[in-house]
């Protein structure tokens, strides 16, 4: 959510971010009922403090009649204008949360996601001496992914795993997590890529609870839309969507001090989307599931540090898939696509010759201050003033993706799958599944 200050002082900036993120917003609308709940909000506490002195006074002996009769008047006004201010401030905070961040200056304007930007392409597709296989061919074959039996037991777009699919999930977990726990690794990332002066500090791993109440939920402004989530029927709890949704909300109401930033957390977690408005697309296979594993990162940090927080995801994005050894190429998003809370955002896709097409395993979200205003999230500095946190997130693996990706890219023509180099000593040293 943005400050209302900033707002009014920026007017034609915010409207210039409504417009190229695709909303339509009356900010005069907005500012007019900031203006309403301030001045209701002023009688409000106006007559409160004259309701007390007369308390006050009706302490000392025997109160006259017009003493009586003033605070019953003020009771009577106040049982009038409180309902009205707490309508009002509830009309605002609506109307006030509808309002996009604003995106950095260097974010493509475009009105769709075709007119997001291709920003570099690494590495050069394969060249196969045979017709490559989609993922799912090969795994039905190797009898790795069972649809059929999942549609039975739960619906559509649910799949079992199996096999050494497992042992190649598992493996990419371990590959994850070692590498972004290990403090060496984040300083050659840093260094790789010229990021001076932010710190080297390492992830702490997470296993986060798989549900937020809805309060959490609208707070990390990730709640909508709220068609493709799934409620707990009868309770104010949601299965997540991404790992993010419960990192994020998890210092809610809490005050850092400035020594514990950056807070880098690599969270591992099983979610869940219904891809309301996607039915009948990429049906074949396991793109779009309802439920899917992903490692998702996530930090909190100062104003100062946060955009280079933002630029060390996306390098360590960048370094995951060179590791692996996949072409990929590196998108920055558009004003519409990068979505209400961000200030920008970095996609990864990943060539898969299978489907003959990139397609997006990655994404990274910058979202400055937006999200820590509602989660009230904020930092002591050194100097004694506590201010707002600025967050991060961004995909490490979406697992089910990624191995879609090594298993179209590292293919051979028996169908059998060559095992990347850094994963294989999770996997006993086997490179071929």
């Amino acid at each position: 959510m943005l400050d209302i200050n900033y707002i009014r002082a920026n007017r034609r900036k915010v409207e210039d971010a409504i417009h190229n993120k695709g909303y339509e917003i009356d900010l005069s609308e907005i500012l007019a009922l900031d203006d309403e709940r301030k001045s209701l909000s002023q009688k409000t506490d106006n007559l409160r403090q004259e309701r007390n002195q007369i308390s006050a006074q009706m302490k000392n002996g025997k109160p006259d009649k017009a003493l009586i009769e003033k605070g019953k008047k003020l009771k009577q006004q106040l049982s009038e204008l409180e309902p009205k201010l707490a309508e009002v401030e509830e009309n605002y905070i609506s109307k006030l949360k509808t309002v996009p961040n604003i995106p950095e200056d260097d974010v493509p304007v475009g009105l769709s996601e075709d007119e997001n930007e291709v920003a570099e392409v690494i590495g050069k597709p394969h060249d196969f001496t045979f017709k490559p296989k989609n993922h799912y061919e090969i795994g039905q074959e190797r009898g790795w992914i069972d649809k059929e039996r999942a549609s039975k037991v739960t619906g559509a777009r649910f799949a079992y795993i199996k096999g050494d699919m497992v042992k190649l999930q598992m493996a990419i977990v371990n590959f994850v997590m070692d590498s972004l726990s290990d403090e060496r690794v984040i300083k050659e990332i840093i260094e790789k890529n010229g990021l001076d002066g932010i710190s080297t500090k390492p992830f702490t791993l997470v296993l986060p609870p798989l549900m937020l109440r809805t309060e959490m939920y609208d707070a990390m402004d990730r709640l909508e839309p709220r068609e493709d989530r799934y409620k707990i029927e009868g309770e104010e709890l949601w299965l997540q969507g991404s790992a993010e949704h419960v990192l994020g909300s998890m210092h809610a109401n809490e005050i850092f001090t400035e020594g514990e930033l950056p807070a880098r957390y690599l969270g591992y977690a099983t979610s869940f989307r219904q891809e309301a408005g996607t039915y009948g697309k990429d049906m074949e296979g396991i793109i779009r599931m309802h439920q899917f594993d992903k490692l998702e990162m996530e930090s909190f940090s100062t104003k100062e540090t946060s955009r280079k927080e933002h630029e060390l995801f996306v390098a360590i994005q960048r370094w995951l898939l060179e590791q692996l050894m996949l072409p990929y190429r590196v998108i920055r998003k558009c004003t519409f696509d990068i979505g209400k809370p961000d200030a920008r955002g970095i996609d990864m896709e990943v060539w898969l010759p299978g489907q003959n097409k990139y397609r997006e395993t990655h994404t990274a979200d910058y979202m400055t201050d937006y999200q820590s205003r509602r989660l009230n999230t904020r930092v002591r500095r050194e100097n004694g003033e506590v201010e707002l946190v600025h967050t991060n997130d961004a995909t490490a693996f979406a697992l089910g993706r990624i191995m879609i990706a090594i298993i179209e890219n590292n293919q051979n023509e028996d169908m059998t799958v060559r095992v990347p180099e850094v994963l294989r000593k999770y996997l006993n040293g086997k490179e071929i599944l």
